[in-house]
């Protein structure tokens, strides 16, 4: 019985410092941010990109790669994923800026060899600051339209959320942090340990312009039926699509061709697209 107690309080204290050791490095897991800005100039980025500069209110010296709007009245807004960086991020915006419309690629806090440290209220300070570049640049936020992929989907929500836009594209979105971990660390109690926790599934419900969510059929990052829920609990109009054989990260073409065709849809005579 003294050997099966002491088994039991070993046991525990083995779990409590698993929990211990998750909660301290759980940002380690979640943000994988690339430390070395490539300029402008030396990136394989599209020729119609500037480099524009912006303070948080938290004070952090941002940068960003703007395409103002040539043919089209939008502006599109991406937040990319956890392990991506400012000079491949840009690679996303080709279709959009070739088919007329702005494009702002965005960075965070930590990544690409910016100042700070990435977390949830930081990357939506950040949001925030773009969203206050581009106003200051004459583009009103119902000219806007949000995308984000993966852990982007969270400030693109936030946004989404706080900023009269024209309409928000999530690609592989997530529920929320908690959710996905459970399925990743099913042994984590995440919902009580998740700092940073970028709740889409509260947030969708209270957005309320038009929605298109994408997922790849074979993510195997985040499972394709989170999407699923999340567009569920979306408002009207919304719009979604699975993409057979993509996975997490190949489906940037796919989901391009399907969101220019519905953002043309989305426009109205008087709307965004005026």
């Amino acid at each position: 019985m003294n050997v099966l107690k002491v088994c039991v309080v070993l046991a525990v204290l083995a779990y409590l410092l698993l929990l211990a050791v998750a909660f301290t490095t759980q940002r380690k897991l979640l943000y994988y941010p690339s430390h070395v800005y490539v300029p402008l100039s030396e990136a394989h980025a599209n020729s119609s990109f500037q480099e524009i500069s912006e303070r948080t209110a938290d004070g952090i010296d941002l940068k960003a790669w703007y395409a103002p709007a040539t043919s089209k009245a939008l502006t599109i807004v991406f937040f990319h994923g956890n392990a991506d960086f400012l000079a491949n991020a840009a690679q996303v915006a080709d279709p959009y800026i070739a088919a007329g419309y702005g494009f702002l690629v965005t960075e965070y806090r930590g990544y690409s060899g910016l100042p700070g440290t990435p977390t949830e209220t930081g990357l939506y300070n950040d949001g925030r600051a773009y969203m206050n570049a581009l106003a200051t640049r004459g583009v009103d936020s119902r000219h806007i339209i949000i995308y984000g992929h993966s852990l982007g989907t969270g400030v693109a929500s936030q946004m989404a959320l706080e900023f009269n836009v024209a309409g928000l594209m999530l690609l592989s979105p997530y529920l929320s942090i908690p959710a996905l971990a459970r399925i990743h660390f099913p042994f984590l109690p995440a919902g009580l340990i998740a700092r940073d926790r970028f709740e889409n599934e509260k947030k969708i419900r209270n957005i309320h312009v038009p929605v298109l969510i994408a997922n790849g059929a074979a993510d195997e990052v985040i499972p394709p039926s989170q999407g699923k829920q999340l567009f569920s609990l979306a408002n009207e109009p919304k719009e979604f699509h699975s993409l057979p054989g993509r996975g997490h990260n190949d489906s940037f073409d796919d989901f391009a061709r399907l969101s220019i065709d519905w953002i043309s849809r989305i426009c109205h005579p008087g709307g965004p697209c005026s």
